[in-house]
């Protein structure tokens, strides 16, 4: 069993649905911010197989509690929809079972809000078991506060079948049988957790830099160019929604680079608490590659949202490096006011290729920058030791005996703590200043 979403963008070959598209302009938000919310919302219906026949604005200074724009506005928007042979109406907007029901009773069209269209943006993409459980459970997590709305737009779609009276019964059975299928869901999430956590675990032994950003700036296409693979990217919002893992090499080092769904502002709930066992690469990595889209007018907000939705993860904390990619497209006062804003910044365009080799040197360095040197004497048994330490290490010096290695070199801090369980008194630690330091010291 399956969800498929009674409000889903019919896609067909031959014809897109017409949509028009609602924002609201209110006290938290400007006219020139919310026409720039719109223009996001036609590339995301453009994405769910819908073309704009027509957008509204209006203003006020907060949503109306049962219509969101006011009887006034609605009505107009009524008479818009019927003159442009509307097949749906999107707003910009999460809108409650109320608003939903009030909307689609005067305009008499189908009614989506913005998280509903990405939820089925999500739904058409999913393509692995993972993706198509997380999103059948977001999706159901969003219905079930709005199941009387949706009963009776499907009983409406049916012909009217059912009273109130069944149709209060029914209700009552569906949100049962929702409840019992979420539980399944949650079930086959925590198999699936298990076995990426595995999966996670037996690549602990590498570093791993993980590729976070707005929906569409680039990530894909920037894995591809730095790894020489061919992932998904095309200019779609949420082209990918599956992490993807692939080797980087690095002047000195190689390194595990993941691509996971992008971030978007007002990033449905329900999607970030569903896809948290998918965006785990995040928590997991030793860097984070922001990549920001140099030549978007709202680069401030698309940042706010990802950093927004970290914290949310649970990630804020995990070192950052940003990138700012698509300077080819930009102008040049965008990339001043970046450079101006974001100085440590690496500037590429992954498209183009411009900018990788400054930023496989700045990531290294970024890896390394809280390296401590060490002295080590193993065995010469322990070889395989030396070899994970090439990987995980700047090694400096090796020497071998009949019985011993002595290797010298720089690596992390949580490196030498699994060191020194193994090796305690035949591992020396220093400071950047060359001094001797306590292990205690480095295991706090």
């Amino acid at each position: 069993m399956s969800f498929s979403h009674p409000d889903s963008i019919q896609r067909s070959p031959s014809k897109k649905e017409k949509a028009l598209l609602v924002g609201l302009v209110t006290q938290e938000l400007t006219t020139h911010e919310a026409t720039e919310h719109l223009n996001e919302l036609a590339r995301l219906a453009d994405t769910a197989g819908a073309i704009e026949v027509g957008r509204h604005l209006q203003h006020r200074d907060h949503p109306e509690p049962s219509s969101y724009i006011g009887k006034g506005k609605l009505q107009e928007i009524a008479e818009d929809s019927a003159a442009k042979k509307c097949d749906l109406i999107i707003f910009d907007d999460e809108l409650t079972g109320t608003q939903l029901r009030t909307i689609e009773k005067m305009t008499k069209r189908k009614v989506l809000d913005r998280t509903g269209l990405i939820l089925d943006i999500f739904a058409s993409r999913a393509r692995t078991n993972a993706a198509k459980t997380q999103v059948e459970l977001a999706q159901l997590r969003y219905i079930l506060p709005r199941l009387t709305r949706f009963w009776t737009h499907l009983s409406r779609q049916s012909g009217g079948i059912g009273t109130k009276g069944p149709g209060e019964t029914q209700i009552e059975t569906d949100r049962r049988i929702i409840g019992q299928r979420i539980a399944t869901l949650k079930e086959t999430l925590k198999k699936i957790d298990k076995q990426r956590a595995t999966r996670r675990k037996r690549r602990s032994s590498t570093m791993q830099v993980a590729i976070v950003g707005y929906t569409n700036a680039g990530k894909s296409t920037l894995l591809n160019a730095l790894t020489h693979t061919d992932v998904l990217a095309e200019d779609r919002l949420f082209a990918t929604l599956d992490s993807t893992v692939r080797r980087w090499e690095l002047p000195n080092r190689t390194v595990l680079l993941s691509d996971t769904v992008g971030f978007i502002r007002k990033l449905p709930h329900h999607l970030v608490e569903s896809f948290k066992s998918t965006l785990e690469e995040v928590k997991d990595a030793d860097l984070l590659l922001h990549v920001v889209d140099a030549s978007s007018p709202m680069t401030q907000e698309q940042i706010e949202a990802v950093e927004s939705t970290l914290q949310e993860l649970g990630a804020s904390n995990t070192p950052v490096q940003w990138v700012f990619n698509k300077i080819d497209q930009a102008t040049p006062e965008q990339l001043l006011e970046c450079k101006q804003q974001y100085p440590q910044a690496v500037y590429v365009s992954a498209a183009r290729h411009m900018g990788l080799d400054r930023l496989r040197q700045t990531v290294e360095n970024r890896l390394e920058e809280d390296f401590l040197e060490f002295d080590l004497t193993l065995p010469i048994t322990d070889f395989s030791v030396v070899s994970s330490l090439r990987t995980l290490a700047v090694i400096e010096n090796e020497c071998y005996d009949e019985t011993s290695i002595q290797i010298s070199g720089r690596t992390s801090a949580d490196i030498l703590k699994g060191l020194f369980k193994k090796y305690n008194g035949q591992l020396n630690v220093f400071d950047s200043e060359g001094r001797l330091q306590p292990m205690d010291e480095v295991h706090s």
